[in-house]
């Protein structure tokens, strides 16, 4: 039987805030503007905490809100596009500048890969390959059959990896021409 949450939002806030801010991410929402949706998701939290049942974890619970508040974000016509430096990460900061450099490189990629997809399959590609939650609960926060979610994970899994494969072979020539260029040198 589901039992209510006997949490207050300051303790869901503190042991949730950075997987919120990571899973918006990857569902698409900007550095610029993930701090704003980031407390529009704690907002709704704040309202709709007295109904929360028990009957999903919690953290399915506040996957299902920032799917639904990325995906509104990502058809607002507004939505900002520059990109904002925030602070570093010191474990980021004390990685050699190459490895850092390849680092950021692979996360672009993939974002970029991940923005090719519709919400339905990037939400389950998302939670299942990146957040590691089980399949019942990603179908749950999804709100669809776990035969479904399945299928959008197979389907996003081959757009992800077509789309790596693209990106590849568009980042082989160039890197191919500052291999010649520094050998001829």
């Amino acid at each position: 039987m589901p039992r209510p949450l006997r949490m207050t939002l300051q303790q869901i806030f503190e042991e949730n805030a950075a997987y919120v801010w990571r899973v918006l991410r990857r569902l698409g929402v900007r550095d610029a503007d993930v701090e704003d949706v980031c407390q529009e998701v704690f907002l709704v939290v704040h309202r709709k905490l007295a109904t929360f049942d028990g009957s999903s974890t919690l953290r399915t619970w506040l996957y299902g809100i920032c799917l639904r508040l990325a995906s509104e974000y990502r058809r607002r016509p507004h939505r900002r596009r520059e990109e904002v430096a925030g602070t570093v990460p010191e474990q980021i900061m004390a990685a050699p500048q190459d490895e850092t450099l390849d680092r950021r490189r692979a996360l672009d990629r993939l974002d970029a890969a991940l923005d090719q997809l519709d919400d339905d399959k990037r939400a389950v590609f998302v939670l299942y390959e990146i957040e590691q939650l089980p399949m019942a609960e990603i179908a749950q926060a999804a709100g669809c059959p776990l035969q479904t979610a399945y299928s959008r994970l197979r389907a996003a899994r081959a757009q992800i990896e077509a789309a790596m494969r693209r990106q590849e072979l568009v980042a082989a020539p160039a890197g191919a021409a500052r291999m010649t260029a520094r050998s001829s040198a």
